[in-house]
Order: structure tokens, then C-alpha cells, then sequence
């Protein structure tokens, strides 16, 4: 738990008692490559911090597997359209690499929100950091080519081809694997 705080102390501050608080609520949790942590039509009532590991939001279009995003260590994932609508998801997490994760119970999380408000300043900190994330997923894929957010994603994330299969990076990058083959040997 102590990557969590250790995290957590670089987005917000919080007060002792929030971080008794919050500890009490969360347990780690460890997920086998390959394995959904959240499965499509599943509500979200969990909020996961990547301990280690990597996880990725993905969903299926037509039958064809699309990555929405992936997740490292240090960062926090959920399936926030239906966590604060508490409709099911059409998406599900996944765990990508053999992964430990602390899981956040969003409901008693939710109730602390009253008496420590210092916890609640820090997940709207999260939350707008997600939803600035997306914003420049869709701007990206709106205003940027294929290469410019293949290297794009290079740069962010050095060692994403060591880590994710590149049928995972090609969906990402909104691609097919022999589109995203071609743009790997121009260098």
C-alpha cells in the first residue's frame, strides 16, 4: 500500500486520518495476463491503482477488438461511464501482463468524501487528469496521423513494445497490424 500513498502524495496531500481511511478500504488484488479484471457488462464499483503490471481498457465494435487505453504502474483505472451512472459498461479492463492492483471499494470511498475532503480534492484531481487523458485520445486520433501517434506513443511510453503485444498497440493506435508494421520500419 505504501506505492499507493507514495503515489498519491505527488497528486494531492492528504491528512493521516484520510490515509487510515483510505487504507481501510482497499485491498491488493492480483490478475494473470490475459485475465479481465472488469468484464464487459459489468457495473464499476471498484476504482484500481496499478501496483504493477499492466492493464487495458479495451471493447469489441463489430466484432473486432479495440484498445481504448492502457495502464501502468503508478496510474489509476475504472470504467468511469459506468461508475458514475451505475449503468454497465461496454468495456472491460484487462489485465495484460501478470498484474497487482489495489482496489478502491468507489462506494465506501464515496462516503469518505464527507469527512475527509482532502480524499475528495485528490480523486477530482484524478478524475480531471482521466478526462484531459481522453480528450487528447480523441484530439490525437482526430488531428494526427497514424505515424505521428505511433512515435507519439513511443515517446510517452519507451518500453510499450516490450510489454504489449502490437495487435494491442495497432488497435490503439486505430490501425491494422500491417499498417502499424510499415510505420515501425521507417524509423
Amino acid at each position: 500500500m505504501q506505492t499507493l500513498l507514495k503515489q498519491i502524495k505527488t497528486l494531492h496531500p492528504i491528512s493521516k486520518e484520510a490515509e487510515k481511511a483510505l487504507l481501510e478500504i482497499c485491498n491488493e488484488v492480483k490478475f494473470h495476463k490475459g485475465t479481465d479484471v472488469q468484464a464487459i457488462g459489468h457495473t464499476c464499483k471498484t476504482i484500481y491503482f496499478v501496483k504493477e503490471g499492466c492493464v487495458r481498457i479495451y471493447y469489441y465494435k463489430e466484432d473486432i477488438d479495440i484498445t481504448e487505453s492502457f495502464e501502468f504502474e503508478n496510474a489509476f483505472v475504472a470504467r468511469a461511464e459506468s461508475l458514475f451512472t451505475g449503468k454497465p459498461s461496454r468495456k472491460a479492463i484487462q489485465a495484460i501482463e501478470d498484474s497487482s492492483l489495489i482496489a478502491i471499494d468507489s462506494n465506501k470511498l464515496f462516503k469518505l468524501f464527507e469527512s475527509h475532503h482532502d480524499l475528495e480534492t485528490l480523486f477530482r484531481k484524478i478524475i480531471e487528469a482521466s478526462y484531459v487523458s481522453t480528450v487528447n485520445r480523441i484530439e490525437s486520433l482526430q488531428f494526427n496521423t497514424a505515424e505521428e501517434r505511433y512515435f507519439n506513443l513511443i515517446k510517452d511510453h519507451s518500453n510499450i513494445l516490450k510489454r504489449v503485444p502490437l495487435k494491442f498497440i495497432a488497435s490503439y493506435l486505430g490501425i491494422t497490424p500491417v499498417s502499424l508494421s510499415r510505420i515501425r520500419a521507417i524509423k
